[in-house]
């Protein structure tokens, strides 16, 4: 029966311990949030991030004082892991794949039409192309390109060539 009653005054004692420390980390700066990550990790952390930090330095005091993942959850982890597809971006035809046609922007004319637009003088025509635009014999994926590569700055090429309003207008 003592020996019971020990086993749970240490386990008492350890998660007041474990609180208080959690309660110090949350009144610590980012610079002593970065040393103690140092001492429980043992290396240099590149956040800066004060919540993170704060996160990963409990979850990990918590871990030394109780124990981390049996080795069963560890291997199951990686064999997880080992199964998944991983991607660190979706593929380019992601959401405009077979599965869904592309949809065309209902403010653009349909390939074939050519836009005009006055500009310092000149007159820039551009081939609407089910595919991009044609301008000087060249194909360029955006009307936003078009008008970079005609005014040397960044414009909304359906604001350039007068398709859409600026906001607030009608």
């Amino acid at each position: 029966m003592c020996h019971a009653y020990d086993a749970f005054e240490r386990e008492v004692t350890m998660v007041k311990s474990i609180t208080e420390e959690i309660r110090e980390l949350r009144e610590m700066t980012v610079p002593e949030l970065r040393a103690r990550y140092r001492e429980v990790f043992g290396e240099e952390t590149r956040s800066h991030h004060k919540r993170q930090l704060f996160r990963k330095i409990a979850w990990r005091i918590q871990e030394l004082a109780e124990g981390g993942l049996s080795e069963r959850a560890k291997a199951r982890a990686r064999e997880i892991a080992n199964e998944a597809d991983i991607r660190v971006r979706p593929p380019r035809d992601f959401l405009n794949g077979a599965a869904r046609p592309r949809l065309r922007d209902e403010r653009l004319p349909v390939p074939g039409t050519v836009i005009e637009k006055e500009y310092k003088g000149h007159v820039v025509s551009v081939r609407v192309l089910d595919k991009g635009f044609e301008y000087r014999g060249r194909t360029y994926r955006s009307l936003s390109a078009v008008a970079r590569e005609v005014t040397g700055t960044n414009w909304n090429g359906l604001l350039f060539f007068g398709l859409a309003k600026k906001r607030g207008e009608r």
